[in-house]
């Protein structure tokens, strides 16, 4: 299964080779042009067979992770985060530290070693270390480098026939849309981008944009679910299963009115449930889009998350496939 691949596969803010090579070698016989940007972006070119206008794609390919800052006297590894890393989900979780993927797992002060006020609080990111079984400093530095990206040894299984669980699903169930959808042909010229640095404050998606200058983008997007929350606010719940999400307004942009109506037309069309967001809390790729070169229409269709800042995510495959055929009817149907 390619989404197993993708989840699996290694690609840390800021180091997304791993994942870059493996997007590039899956796409390659399908689109007519493909090119790697000074920041590490991929741009795939695929001719439209009787174009009107230019449309970009995109969806990040990077992942949350840790960096390796210090090795201590006894050969532990100490960290920091990369992105908006969850530390309450960290403890006992198996990583990979480096390019050689140096098996380690997260430890901390043990809890009948802690007192009474240190088991009140979660540990902190300087309070918790990596063991890879080395014996002293000198071992550890065989193996382990300050500047290591770590990432996340993680299954990917099928939860009770209907979620899927894995690593980086947020970002990487949009990345396998985009491949699949490299498959097809299309009317438009279509520009299939996978961005590098979201998870570090949408880095690579502007610099792409600026490049391109589309007619028009669509952001596949990712979004945490709250139906397990108690709803004061009296905004409706995004919910897994109930369909892709489809961005209304967000942090610091609104999105394109004319592209929005369309995507709710096609979906009442075709009988696809979809959800809406109207007060997404974090910074999106579509807000870099948007703002770059003189203006771009965006639009964003989101995949709900459970679990989004850890390291075991949920997705639903029925929210997932849906996803997919509102895009791919999109597609078919836009014409400027």
């Amino acid at each position: 299964m390619l989404l197993k691949k993708l989840s699996q596969s290694s690609g840390v803010s800021g180091n997304e080779g791993e994942i870059r090579q493996v997007i590039i070698e899956e796409i390659r016989e399908y689109v007519d042009k493909i090119s790697i940007d000074k920041i590490g972006n991929i741009i795939a070119f695929k001719k439209g067979t009787n174009p009107s206008c230019r449309l970009m794609l995109s969806s990040h390919m990077d992942e949350i992770g840790l960096i390796v800052t210090n090795i201590d006297d006894c050969g532990l590894i100490k960290f920091s985060p990369v992105g908006d890393v969850d530390k309450r989900t960290l403890l006992s979780k198996q990583v990979f530290i480096g390019n050689n993927k140096v098996l380690g797992v997260i430890g901390g002060k043990p809890i009948h070693l802690q007192k009474q006020n240190e088991r009140e609080k979660f540990l902190d990111f300087k309070d918790m270390y990596i063991d890879i079984g080395a014996k002293s400093k000198d071992d550890a530095e065989k193996l382990v480098s300050i500047g290591d990206y770590i990432s996340f040894n993680t299954d990917f299984y099928l939860v009770n026939n209907t979620l899927l669980k894995g690593k980086a699903l947020d970002s990487r169930s949009g990345c396998n849309i985009l491949i699949d959808l490299t498959k097809n042909d299309y009317k438009n010229d279509i520009y299939f981008v996978f961005t590098v640095m979201n998870k570090i404050g949408v880095r690579g998606a502007g610099p792409a944009a600026f490049q391109i200058n589309p007619d028009l983008a669509i952001v596949l997007e990712s979004t945490e679910t709250d139906d397990m929350v108690e709803n004061k606010e009296h905004i409706p719940k995004i919910t897994l299963g109930k369909g892709p999400v489809l961005g209304l307004m967000g942090k610091n942009i609104i999105y394109n009115e004319e592209l929005k109506k369309i995507i709710i037309r096609i979906s009442k069309k075709n009988n696809i449930d979809i959800q809406y967001q109207t007060d997404s809390k974090h910074l999106s790729d579509a807000f870099a889009i948007q703002t770059s070169a003189t203006g771009i229409k965006v639009a964003s269709i989101s995949v709900p998350v459970r679990y989004m800042y850890s390291f075991n995510k949920l997705i639903s495959k029925n929210d997932y496939d849906n996803f997919k055929k509102l895009l791919d009817l999109f597609l078919k149907e836009y014409n400027k």
